[in-house]
């Protein structure tokens, strides 16, 4: 997933249709439009996406019809719904649908960009988790990604969900600076208010928890953290 990902863009308001098209190759992604949930299925057919921006209400199937269909079809590619249903049930039924994401309309254009960026980004997380070993042992400490198990000098260590996620991503790209963004992303959906005060917080938390081995994890002052890879 980079700046070239092809994104499937489903509105039939051409207008709307055309300024997301037109923010989206401004940020060098490649774009396909399509005005009906029929034609976007059959689009579907030729070539997968890794994001697809979606409205609800479209002439013939809806939105949500195509949502399933995509879902149903074992599809792994994000979907950001953009639609004018802002009550509360209908962002509930867009998400437990399957939607990853859900934007009212009228949106800022700046904030459809931000969401998109998001959903490529932990996609992206996602793709790197699942070609990485389920086990790593770094020195005295051991995590088991699978069972959600950390061990330090042999012994057990409790983590929040939220801990071990922040520690597994950094882990899984050690070496490589993860920006406070980026540890955003792997927290969201904890029923929190993510910030980057949020990710400091708990870093402070799990250095707590990891005794000696956490001086591998650095602060790259203004940007993020890195854990060291050994020898450096």
């Amino acid at each position: 997933m980079n700046e070239a990902a092809h994104i499937l863009v489903v509105e039939d308001e051409t207008e709307i249709r055309e300024l997301m098209a037109l923010h989206l190759l401004r940020q060098g992604y490649k774009v396909r439009e399509c005005a009906s949930a029929e034609e976007a299925a059959e689009e579907l057919k030729t070539r997968s996406y890794p994001l697809l921006i979606l409205d609800w209400m479209l002439p013939g199937a809806s939105g949500i019809d195509l949502l399933g269909h995509v879902r149903q079809s074992g599809s792994q590619a994000s979907v950001l719904m953009v639609t004018a249903k802002t009550e509360p049930d209908d962002i509930v039924q867009g998400l437990e649908k399957g939607a990853d994401d859900y934007l009212t309309k009228p949106f800022e254009p700046s904030v459809l960009m931000a969401r998109v960026k998001a959903l490529l980004r932990r996609a992206q997380m996602a793709e790197i988790r699942e070609s990485l070993p389920r086990k790593v042992t770094l020195g005295s400490l051991t995590m088991n990604f699978e069972t959600y198990e950390l061990s330090v000098d042999g012994e057990s260590q409790h983590l929040t969900p939220s801990e071990f996620k922040l520690l597994a991503a950094m882990i899984q790209n050690r070496g490589k600076v993860m920006t406070r963004d980026q540890l955003i992303d792997q927290i969201q959906g904890e029923g929190i208010n993510v910030v980057g005060r949020t990710i400091d917080t708990h870093v402070f938390g799990l250095r707590k928890k990891l005794g000696s081995w956490a001086d591998n994890i650095e602060t790259i002052r203004g940007v993020g953290y890195r854990v060291r890879v050994e020898g450096t």
